[in-house]
């Protein structure tokens, strides 16, 4: 007898696949990225079953390829998702998200005397560690964990 696998997402002819996104993150994602802006076909998919996790979220968008700097705001927020584009409904590129080593103008210091909340400039920081869940900040040097950041 041939075990019959059922697909939990439609497929995708052509765009963006964000997978394993942790549950928790999901819908912080969809809002960083302006997902509910755009009139894209776009599938969300929440709590399915993941062997890595257990539960996962995953994001299926039509028709849109990502600039490094939408990826480098996934990434402080699900820094092991996994981004597949697809073309054809092929998967012609799979990319691991990794958080990049400075970070420009994507999230507030927590410090209010800091001088990027008191003048019109860009925040800079600094992952620091390989896993990168301390973040320094590049003017005051004051760090903060991933988890507690704020993002623009």
């Amino acid at each position: 007898m041939i075990e019959k696998k059922e697909l939990q997402v439609a497929a995708l002819k052509d765009g963006t696949v964000i997978d394993h996104i942790p549950c928790d993150k999901l819908f912080k994602v969809v809002s960083l990225l302006g997902l509910q802006d755009m009139s894209n076909n776009i599938t969300i998919g929440f709590n399915l079953d993941s062997k890595k996790t257990g539960k996962k979220g995953i994001i299926k968008i039509a028709d849109k390829f990502f600039m490094q700097e939408e990826i480098n705001k996934i990434s402080l927020l699900a820094p092991n998702a996994h981004i597949n584009i697809i073309r054809n409904y092929e998967v012609v590129e799979k990319k691991t998200i990794t958080m990049p080593e400075t970070i420009v103008g994507i999230i507030r210091c927590n410090n209010p005397k800091c001088i990027t909340n008191n003048e019109p400039m860009p925040t800079i920081f600094h992952a620091i560690g390989h896993d990168g869940n301390l973040l320094k900040c590049h003017y005051c040097e004051k760090e903060q964990k991933r988890e507690n950041i704020e993002i623009i």
